[in-house]
């Protein structure tokens, strides 16, 4: 059974329980559409299929970026799992993409994943690639592990080990640059005051 016919039974199959439950067939045909470009996109990530992932994406309004599948995984889990290089720089450059979503088994996110990858150049592009977009690298998943500690010990986790690093100094560099002016003192704050 090829890709598009697997996608098919199962949007079929959805489709029956919104026409069931009273649904118009025009808002049902509108929930299929979504439904079918839902799947068309995991089965993109799963496949690394970038001329399928950029016909998905000639229309915006047709599927969901973040969609969960029955495990809690979205294309960005899918791609990292499988490699999809191709389809991971356009879902990264999606406007809606949650670079952070948790899936359902685990509770992890696509970083998680990323470092658990057991090529080690193939583990660095992933890694930076996710932190490049902003994922976060304190969340935690079921276990009470966050995704710096599923790397490697050794020489082949030391430049995956070197991104988080930076990250994290990044953030806290962010966190602690803001200026606070509460007490209302003059010379306490930005000093942008005018005198």
């Amino acid at each position: 059974m090829d890709v598009n016919m697997a996608v098919d039974m199962d949007v079929a199959r959805r489709a029956a329980v919104f026409v069931g439950n009273g649904w118009s067939s025009f808002t049902s045909n509108i929930v299929y559409r979504r439904l079918v470009d839902d799947q068309r996109l995991l089965a993109a990530a799963r496949e690394d299929n970038d001329d399928l992932i950029q016909e998905i994406f000639e229309d915006e309004e047709s599927f969901d970026i973040n969609y969960q599948d029955g495990l809690g995984n979205t294309a960005l889990h899918y791609a990292v799992i499988h490699l999809s290089d191709a389809v991971l720089e356009h879902i990264l450059s999606h406007d809606n993409c949650d670079v952070d979503p948790v899936n359902r088994i685990d509770q992890q996110t696509p970083l998680h994943l990323a470092v658990k990858i057991s090529n080690s150049s193939a583990r660095l592009h992933f890694v930076e690639q996710l932190l490049e977009a902003g994922a976060d690298t304190t969340i935690k998943d079921k276990y009470g592990e966050r995704a710096v500690d599923f790397i490697p010990d050794g020489p082949e986790g030391n430049e995956v080990r070197k991104l988080f690093r930076k990250e994290e100094a990044r953030s806290m560099i962010s966190k602690d640059d803001v200026a606070s002016d509460d007490d209302g003192e003059p010379g306490s704050g930005s000093g942008s005051d005018d005198d």
